[in-house]
């Protein structure tokens, strides 16, 4: 049977008629939540505790170190840093050492224990031969800039996590950008891969250069990798081809504007 469709006044008065007293919106309501809201103001009338104000979250290393706009302000950063489950095990924040208006800048994996202790990169067994290998080339301390990209050290002197790095990231390209060297030499695995994005081995990425780049800097900067000092403890076979990509660095030095 054909019945013609109720105008609008007269489908409102139906609707009344059959108790409906609310209408429906297009997007769900949680009336659990909207009952809670009055429910908590009464508990805290009668005398209840009210609920702790929820904590801001930390400023990430990114925010910290893209606000650093001197190496000093970064240090500052870094040590206020909380993020890196790395600085509650250390001592300290190993940050630099060396001439922060240097043309080369070397950059390794982490601190050690000597490093840890002492707050300066490189003061250990690898350290004393990082100091022979740029004698080879007629440079010492005072000529070059030195960090790592982890500031802190791993226990038990173990290699930086993959995530413990990619948090301190932001730090050594701010570091590197605020420095701006000529030259960077990048000593070992996790600084190489961590700087210029690459899974290859040392063994076949060194020998020659490779830019780096990041986005305050004007231009790239060559980058050399090379094995870090305490490889070549263990395998001094290997100080013949870190004697050639020093060499390289040399003439890449005396050649750079």
């Amino acid at each position: 049977m054909h019945t013609s469709p109720l105008s609008p006044a007269d489908a409102l008065r139906w609707y009344i008629a059959a108790g409906v007293d609310e209408a429906i919106g297009e997007q769900p309501v949680d009336r659990y939540a909207l009952s809670a809201k009055p429910a908590a103001k009464a508990h805290a009338a009668q005398g209840g505790v009210p609920a702790a104000p929820q904590q801001p979250e930390p400023a990430s290393s990114a925010h910290l170190a893209m606000a650093a706009t001197n190496l000093a302000e970064l240090k500052t950063a870094m040590e206020a840093y909380e993020g890196c489950n790395l600085k509650r095990t250390c001592q300290q924040t190993v940050f630099a050492d060396g001439d922060p208006s240097a043309r080369l800048m070397i950059v390794g994996e982490a601190p050690g224990a000597d490093e840890d202790r002492l707050g300066l990169p490189f003061v250990g067994a690898s350290g004393k031969l990082l100091d022979r290998m740029l004698a080879s080339i007629g440079l010492d301390r005072t000529q070059a800039y030195i960090t790592n990209v982890v500031p802190w050290r791993p226990p038990g002197n173990r290699k930086p996590e993959p995530a413990e790095v990619e948090l301190c990231l932001p730090f050594i390209t701010r570091h590197i950008e605020l420095v701006d060297p000529a030259v960077l030499l990048l000593l070992g695995g996790a600084s190489v891969s961590a700087l210029l994005a690459r899974t290859d081995s040392i063994t076949r990425l060194r020998g020659g250069f490779i830019d780096y780049s990041s986005p305050r800097l004007s231009r790239p900067i060559p980058a050399m990798p090379t094995f870090h000092p305490a490889y070549l403890l263990r395998t001094p076979l290997a100080k013949r081809d870190v004697w050639r990509d020093l060499l390289l660095v040399r003439q890449k030095l005396d050649s750079a504007p």
